[in-house]
């Protein structure tokens, strides 16, 4: 197959009446099969060409995880455009760069609010000059001069469309021709304009599948931002190569509520997902009564035990087979359902390391979660863990087709049929990111272990460093002991070229407003209980702890964390101190707080601050406080130099 168009016709015309999406709507799940999704899809191919929509133009498609949006992507493919998704969630000024990049000539909007960023924004986009909505609710009034509605554009297609001229288009379009751009998130400066070709996606698609026998007959929710590489890959490459069913939430509140109804075979999360998740599951056990607090800890504490080896394959004896089996009845069974996660066959998380404890937690219940690692560059996969070879410590072997190397400065380096076309006019940078052999940079650092050949992810390779005395620095290894705990949301550890390590730490309203509330502890807002002294001092506890662990590993005893503060607000990709994906922008935090990174290391027992904000309709403000510098207590251990270079 060379096309994401031609897989369609091969769906419709194979399995037709099989259930290509589902969509929740007003509480009732709607279905569509192959067969109707691909009449709906060319309906709306043959109006985009009615609109103007052709080979060298770039179509803006921005809204939550909708059937018609997927569709669209499909649909712009048709015509010879390409689609470029964006982040829905993100602000007027971050769509203005995208678009005018890109050069969109239409834009798809899922709703009025995303009508209304672009609206925005309409006069400095010179390409600009067309919008299709989908959710009509709000723009009854709006001039409709270069505004119309989804189902009309759809409705032209039908009714005066050129079906042969749709055919010749899909006809011709084959493997290298660009399948989508992706823009990446932006950690690092301006977003970048990823070129993935029919061949990177489809390719990679069969190959990842078929590693891990995906088939017809599973079913992902369709959830994660469809601007986002992981999304597309989920729902649009791999479901079209096997044919399963997409399924998208009703909005993203009842996401869990969708995800228990639909009970997914398939299933991915980045790691922020599933701590919310256990966070969640912790708090509800701290509501319980008694008994069923008894038989949580009882059977999980079996379950750590033997839960992951039963899950691999190898042997227990039989009466803890016997007492999983009990604990599958009383307590693993009803938590998996209650979290979604009872017909899962395979599950992933990435983006970043997640927990060890987290991901035991899970393959603990029975629940064959595994890493893998990519990048968008890559289509995504780059590594995957095989079934009954999973490491907490690992990412996996190379994806078939896949092939890595290390070099000397430990950077990795992979090139595989899934390997990007190009940054878009951006030859600078794409010869800086992948060489004439096709071999990217990663920009990770990491080894592949002897052992068992799975690759070990250490850090991103401009974070790892060294402290003063020569010791490895490596941040998010000791950021993600810390998120393990329910009551910290995220943390950012500094320590580069320092004697000593020090951190930002942010709670977990939900879980610290839950303990709060149930020992009758008032307070008024975040910042307030953000220092609260019980808080500090629990958090205190954590880092301790965390700090017994890191001691324990020779190489990074050194990044145990002497002193931290609880920040006074969210990290916000508003406030650009993430990315939309949700990853640590260090050096806009470094710049933004380097005055509490300054009283973290000058022996300040308290820092006074003033931080701007953005609030949810876009207007900018500040807000002030007295934040506590915290001791934590270490293990006095030597930690090993790094090796000299």
């Amino acid at each position: 197959m060379v096309s994401i168009p031609a897989l369609l016709a091969r769906n419709a015309a194979s399995f037709g009446n099989a259930p290509a999406y589902r969509e929740k709507e007003f509480g009732i799940w709607q279905s569509w099969t192959w067969a109707e999704a691909q009449e709906d899809i060319r309906a709306l191919a043959k109006g985009l060409i009615l609109k103007g929509a052709g080979p060298g133009q770039f179509v803006a498609i921005i809204g939550r995880n909708r059937p018609a949006l997927y569709g669209a992507m499909v649909a712009v493919q048709m015509t010879g455009a390409v689609p470029v998704p964006l982040y829905q969630d993100a602000v007027a000024e971050e769509m203005a760069y995208v678009l005018d990049h890109c050069g969109a000539s239409i834009v798809i909007a899922g709703d009025q609010e995303q009508v209304d960023k672009v609206l925005e924004i309409a006069d400095r986009l010179p390409e600009f000059r067309e919008m299709i909505y989908l959710d009509p609710r709000g723009l009854r009034k709006y001039d409709h001069t270069h505004l119309t509605a989804f189902a009309d554009v759809k409705e032209a297609g039908r009714t005066q469309g050129d079906d042969a001229e749709l055919d010749r288009r899909i006809a011709a379009l084959g493997p290298d021709d660009t399948c989508v751009m992706l823009y990446t998130s932006g950690t690092t400066g301006k977003p970048k304009g990823v070129v993935l070709s029919n061949r990177n996606i489809i390719e990679t698609a069969k190959n990842s599948a078929e590693f891990d026998h995906l088939r017809q007959t599973d079913s992902v929710l369709a959830y994660l931002p469809m601007a986002w590489v992981g999304d597309f890959i989920f729902s649009i490459g791999q479901a079209y190569w096997t044919g399963f069913c997409v399924c998208c939430p009703e909005a993203q509140h009842t996401m869990m509520t969708d995800l228990r109804e639909i009970g997914p075979t398939y299933y991915f999360a980045p790691p922020r997902i599933f701590e919310t998740q256990l966070t969640n599951v912790m708090i509800r056990m701290e509501d319980a009564g008694r008994l069923k607090q008894w038989m949580f800890r009882t059977f999980m504490d079996h379950a750590r035990k033997v839960g992951p080896k039963i899950l691999d394959g190898e042997s227990v004896g039989a009466w803890d087979r016997l007492k999983y089996r009990l604990g599958e009845l009383f307590v693993y069974g009803p938590l998996k359902n209650t979290l979604g996660f009872s017909k899962v066959r395979v599950g992933y998380t990435a983006g970043e390391a997640i927990g060890p404890e987290i991901f035991e937690f899970y393959r603990s219940l029975g629940i064959n979660l595994k890493q893998l690692y990519g990048q968008t560059e890559a289509s995504v996969f780059i590594t995957q863990q095989p079934d009954n070879a999973v490491s907490a410590d690992t990412v996996g072997v190379p994806s078939p087709g896949v092939e890595i190397r290390i070099d000397d400065s430990g950077e990795v380096f992979y090139r595989s049929p899934g390997v990007f076309v190009e940054y878009y006019k951006n030859a600078e940078s794409t010869a800086g990111t992948k060489d004439a052999e096709g071999w990217v940079a990663t920009g990770d650092a990491g080894f592949i272990e002897e052992a068992t050949g799975q690759l070990r992810i250490i850090d991103r390779a401009k974070d790892v460093g060294k402290m003063a005395n020569g010791s490895l620095f490596a941040p998010k290894y000791v950021e993600n002991k810390l998120k393990f705990y329910p009551n910290i949301l995220e943390a950012v550890v500094f320590g580069n070229g320092r004697e000593e390590c020090t951190a930002f730490i942010n709670i977990d309203l939900t879980a610290v407003g839950n303990w709060a509330e149930r020992n009758n502890i008032a307070y008024a807002s975040y910042q307030e209980l953000a220092g609260h002294p019980q808080v500090l001092q629990a958090l205190r506890e954590h880092v301790a702890e965390v700090n017994a662990s890191v001691a324990e590993d020779e190489m990074l005893s050194g990044c145990q964390v002497h002193r931290f503060v609880v920040l006074h607000k969210e990290l916000d990709a508003d406030d650009g101190e993430l990315t939309r994906t949700r990853k640590v922008r260090r050096r806009i935090i470094e710049e933004k707080y380097a005055d509490l990174i300054a009283a973290l290391y000058d022996g300040s027992e308290s820092v006074s601050t003033v931080t701007e904000v953005t609030y949810e309709d876009g207007r900018k403000g500040s807000i002030s406080a007295t934040l506590k510098v915290v001791e934590a207590d270490v293990v006095d251990v030597a930690p090993k130099a790094m090796a000299a270079e």
